[in-house]
């Protein structure tokens, strides 16, 4: 018995997925300096509210990260 493999090349398509059920789009901060972070948000301005409640209660940390979690689709494109 012999084994045969078939490769075939195809071309994908990457692109932020904009489906009506597509997980949302999120926001986070991260503090540099400790690295605790705000919970996952749709809204920007509770990761924003949460980095300066942080540094009010942390003078010395002044800098974050910003999280951004995007869902993405890929598909094989159809040849052609």
């Amino acid at each position: 018995m012999s084994v045969r493999a078939v490769l075939r090349f195809a071309r994908w398509t990457l692109t932020p997925d904009r489906e009506p059920d597509a997980e949302p789009v999120t926001f986070a901060m991260e503090c540099a300096v400790c690295e605790k972070r705000s919970a996952p948000s749709v809204d920007f301005a509770d990761a924003q509210r949460w980095t300066f409640t942080h540094a009010g209660r942390n003078p010395s940390h002044h800098t974050y990260r910003e999280l951004i979690t995007r869902p993405w689709r890929a598909w094989r494109a159809e040849p052609g």
